[in-house]
């Protein structure tokens, strides 16, 4: 299945999050989308990201190395296809293992953001997954990683 044709995804394959965040939305969107933000809250909890390159416009790639507590290593890529200051990012992402090996293939990640009287409200959409299983593993890391987020939002 085409990972664009969001429209006739199957629903168990698609994942929808929603969490308000007590931070201005200028300063979520920017740790989506600055390295020096973004590699303090990515990923589970227990990893890291060593690596963030990112080329946040239209058309602009990005890559990030993420590291589990045991050492095993995977790399997020992925193209920009919209960006919109602060209210909304799209971006494909793929997941391969360090030697190469596709982990996942390609879904759509789609990051909106509304004002909330100086909250944000973050709806977090990411389709299509090849399987019932990936998304929920998904699932678990974003829920995980919003965990992380809120958390680095209240440091900054």
């Amino acid at each position: 299945m085409e990972p664009t044709n969001l429209a006739t995804a199957p629903a168990e394959r698609v994942l929808t999050l929603t969490r308000i965040f007590d931070a201005p939305r200028s300063l979520v969107f920017d740790a989506w989308t600055e390295p020096q933000h973004l590699i303090r809250w990515w990923g589970p909890r227990g990893f890291t990201t060593p690596t963030c390159e990112m080329d946040v416009r239209a058309g602009g790639k990005y890559r990030f190395r993420m590291r589990s507590p045991e050492g095993r290593e995977v790399w997020w890529h992925g193209i920009c296809r919209e960006i919109v200051k602060p209210e909304r990012i799209v971006w494909t992402c793929s997941i391969d293992e360090a030697d190469g090996n596709s982990i996942s293939g390609e879904t759509v990640l789609t990051v909106t953001l509304e004002d909330q009287a100086g909250k944000t409200k973050l709806t977090l959409h990411q389709a299509t997954f090849e399987s019932n299983a990936l998304r929920e593993g998904h699932n678990n890391g974003w829920n995980d990683a919003m965990e992380r987020l809120a958390q680095y939002l209240a440091t900054v």
